[in-house]
């Protein structure tokens, strides 16, 4: 009987391990260029707290007068906390100044270092990995 379930346990162990490389983080310098800094600002459309990155998209008027929809990636929610975050300091209809670095593939998409929340001026750091490198 021990035989079976030393078996099985290990059987769940081998599972829980290859499921490991499923939520793997990527390297910043992989989706995102450094030497590509830009500033949006907007109103927050769709936020998703989640691991292992936490993004938000904001509605930005481009000079034009049309919106695009871009999305931020920022660090995860341990990190983001650290800096001041909860998952209430950013609510969709917010306006917010975003700073970063643009996506590689050249995409509505960037990571963002800070954001500054209109109304209240305040700043804060965007858990970004691109000062982990």
């Amino acid at each position: 009987m021990n035989l079976r379930i030393v078996a099985s346990l290990a059987v769940v162990f081998s599972l829980l391990l290859s499921a490991v490389p499923l939520i793997a983080h990527h390297a910043f310098a992989t989706e995102f260029d450094a030497s590509k800094p830009f500033t949006r600002r907007g109103i927050v459309t769709k936020l998703e707290w989640t691991n292992p990155h936490v993004w938000f998209y904001v509605n930005v008027k481009t000079e034009k007068g049309t919106i695009e929809n871009w999305g931020f990636e920022m660090g995860g929610p341990g990190a983001l906390g650290n800096q001041g975050w909860n998952r209430n300091t950013l609510k969709i209809g917010d306006e917010v100044v975003v700073e970063g670095s643009l996506a590689r593939a050249g995409n509505n998409k960037g990571n963002a270092r800070a954001v500054t929340m209109v109304k209240s001026g305040q700043k804060l750091g965007a858990a970004s990995s691109e000062t982990q490198q």
